[in-house]
């Protein structure tokens, strides 16, 4: 594939996971309900979480190793962007937390993140973007990377999470359609796991009900836990949402923004999937530029990275 049309899959992957994150944080809003009932616009007081700070986390770690990942590399990260500036601000989920605690004390991976909190979260999956950007194509490679980078935080569903992104990923920025692509991110989830089980009642729902307007109900109920950013509960949903919508990126970002529960991780990674199909031309100009200078809630030096030029950045690691 030539690099013009890489460098528009990886915009369209890391806008759209941004424009999801930012979207999905308003949809889940009591107020912004009580002002629109549902949302289809990136309004003016949208900003990022910790998805799209986290995502651009690692993107910065593989840029400074050259894409030649380690995990000295990925701790060097660690210490840099998040120890060394104080650690994690607003908004980030539990496990993050739990695990600059774990580095603070010299708990290292895999024990950083199999002895931490919550887990089996979808605090992995989020940040797992650029390692399929980096891997056009070649999805296990994707899902290597993945799980060295996730164990520092998570571990079993977390990690698998995170693998099933990330190879999901590569797949579409190899040209792969969007039934190939979730097909390949699905290899990486034993079926035995939480994960797994929770996956295959997704898509038998999927299979039963054959439109998301039919299924919205019983993705939220059937698949419902205590905490609502399991993994177990929102990748099932979000590969459910991108499979009765074939993809679609508005389409897809209407019905993951408007999910409720963990809705700005379902939406960004819903936006990065589908942006990775689909390429930075399908996102509407203006949400481009109400996303592309992240907030810095979570991890401050955020606010000064521009999303569009990262992304490029991480296509000449290819």
């Amino acid at each position: 594939m030539d690099k013009k049309t890489l460098i528009k899959k990886a915009q369209g992957c890391l806008v759209g996971l941004a424009c999801g994150d930012a979207m999905g944080d308003l949809g889940r809003s009591d107020l912004q309900r009580q002002r629109y009932g549902i949302v289809t616009d990136i309004y003016e007081d949208a900003g990022s979480t910790d998805d799209t700070e986290f995502a651009i986390f690692s993107a910065k770690i593989l840029i400074d190793c050259q894409g030649l990942l380690t995990e000295d590399a990925i701790l060097a990260g660690w210490q840099k962007y998040i120890l060394n500036e104080g650690g994690l601000y607003e908004r980030g989920g539990k496990p993050l937390y739990g695990a600059v605690e774990n580095l603070r004390r010299n708990v290292l991976p895999p024990f950083s993140g199999q002895f931490n909190v919550n887990h089996n979260d979808d605090g992995a999956a989020m940040r797992a973007a650029p390692f399929g950007i980096i891997s056009p194509g070649n999805h296990e490679k994707a899902a290597e990377l993945a799980a060295m980078d996730a164990q520092v935080s998570h571990y079993a569903d977390g990690i698998w999470a995170s693998q099933a992104v990330a190879a999901s990923i590569a797949a579409a920025m190899g040209g792969a359609s969007i039934s190939e692509a979730l097909d390949t991110g699905l290899s990486y989830i034993p079926s035995d796991s939480w994960l797994g089980f929770s996956m295959d009642r997704a898509m038998k729902m999927c299979d039963q009900f054959g439109s998301i307007e039919s299924a919205w109900q019983p993705l939220h109920t059937e698949l419902w836990t205590p905490t609502h950013a399991m993994a177990a509960e929102a990748l099932p949903q979000i590969y459910s949402i991108l499979r009765l919508t074939g993809g679609d990126f508005y389409k897809s970002m209407f019905w993951g923004c408007n999910f409720g529960r963990d809705a700005d991780t379902i939406g960004a990674i819903i936006g990065a999937i589908s942006g990775a199909i689909h390429g930075i031309d399908v996102i509407h100009p203006h949400w481009i530029e109400r996303v592309r200078h992240p907030s810095g809630v979570c991890i401050k030096f955020s606010d000064s990275v521009d999303i569009m030029q990262l992304a490029m950045s991480l296509c000449d690691l290819i």
